[in-house]
């Protein structure tokens, strides 16, 4: 049976972070990445993969502020598909207000664009928003991964069905038979929070999975097109350069579903709250909002991620609320700082060598 120091299960963006991270604090330790499917083919494959800095408390600005730090150099280190974004942000509030919540609020701007099809709501104000870009989310994942091939093993088409405790180690049953020991664990299964392997550690966090709705606008973007941000409607209008078209992400409040149910798609209904959101900012675009995306993800009840340890040893990872690659990097960074990395083993030598 194969030994392993940190067993990552998830290898979504946030996992693939995670191993990064871990082989950066403890180069000697022995790192799997556990992927069910392919690398970021979960929820990283439907991810707008935007980053905007802000937050709603202390934590997440913190957040969000590490991560963009880490993203700016990881892009230029690994070649990321990373584009930077001009942004505005549009809202009924004042300057000092949103600077509660956004890290870099810039000049005051029109709020509305008559030559763009653009109306303003009465009381709308904008505002310039600096450190912002989008990431096309699985190539990212994947590409952390590859980085990392020789210092971590990547297991994919690996379903964990199996999951225990001897107190020392956990067993880990994988879906072609394959056993594997692990000293350390860390689940960051997105919005697969209900699986049965885990579903009873994860109960008690209270976690809830929202589904997540995004509309494809048929407008092409130009060069110098911004992200628009909706600060009171939480919705964003997204220029995807590569893909041709505008992406509009709006609040949709449809809970408690699962990222394998058969029915979770892109419904009549969905279109018409996205359409009746846009139609407030941009009413020329509503009859091109046509089609579009969807998927889901976990949310905690304090709308924070989670970084949790379930049992000694074993630390749950993610609830992301949606902004899974935005603060991923420092999901990543509180995941390994949580790690009760005792000093046995390779681990054991590692520390040694580092005291």
């Amino acid at each position: 049976m194969d030994r392993v120091d940190l067993a990552v299960v998830g290898g979504g963006v946030i996992g693939a972070l995670i191993a990064r991270e871990a082989v950066a604090a403890f180069p000697g330790a022995t790192v799997a990445v556990l992927e069910r499917g392919l690398i970021g083919q979960g929820a990283s494959r439907r991810s707008a993969g935007v980053h905007f800095p802000r937050g709603a408390s202390e934590r997440v600005r913190s957040m969000s502020e590490h991560s963009e730090r880490v993203w700016e150099r990881l892009g230029a280190e690994l070649g990321l598909p990373i584009r930077a974004l001009d942004a505005t942000v549009v809202a009924s509030s004042d300057a000092e207000a949103l600077s509660a919540t956004y890290l870099r609020l810039g000049d005051e701007t029109a709020p509305a664009d008559p030559d763009r099809g653009w109306a303003a709501p009465p009381g709308a104000r904008a505002w310039e928003l600096d450190g912002c870009h989008y990431a096309d989310v699985q190539a990212v994942a994947g590409r952390v991964l590859a980085e990392l091939r020789d210092r971590v093993t990547v297991l994919e088409g690996c379903e964990v069905t199996e999951l225990s405790s001897d107190g020392e180690y956990h067993r880990l049953v994988l879906g072609q038979g394959q056993e594997l020991l692990a000293r350390r664990v860390v689940l960051a299964p997105g919005p697969w929070i209900a699986h049965p392997a885990w579903a009873d550690l994860v109960a008690p966090l209270g976690l809830r999975v929202k589904k997540v709705v995004a509309a494809h606008v048929e407008s092409a973007p130009g060069p110098g097109d911004p992200l628009t941000i909706f600060h009171d409607e939480d919705a964003f209008l997204l220029p995807l350069h590569e893909r041709g078209h505008h992406l509009f992400s709006y609040t949709c409040d449809r809970w408690d579903v699962a990222p394998d149910d058969a029915g979770l798609g892109l419904e009549p209904s969905d279109l018409d709250d996205a359409r009746a959101v846009l139609g407030r900012f941009a009413p020329g675009l509503v009859a091109r909002c046509t089609s579009g995306r969807v998927f889901c993800d976990a949310y905690s009840p304090h709308r924070e991620p989670v970084v949790a340890e379930l049992l000694p040893g074993l630390v749950f990872a993610g609830a992301a609320n949606g902004a899974g690659y935005r603060l991923a990097p420092a999901i990543a960074a509180e995941t390994v700082a949580a790690l009760d990395l005792t000093p046995t083993g390779a681990l054991s030598h590692l520390l040694q060598r580092q005291s």
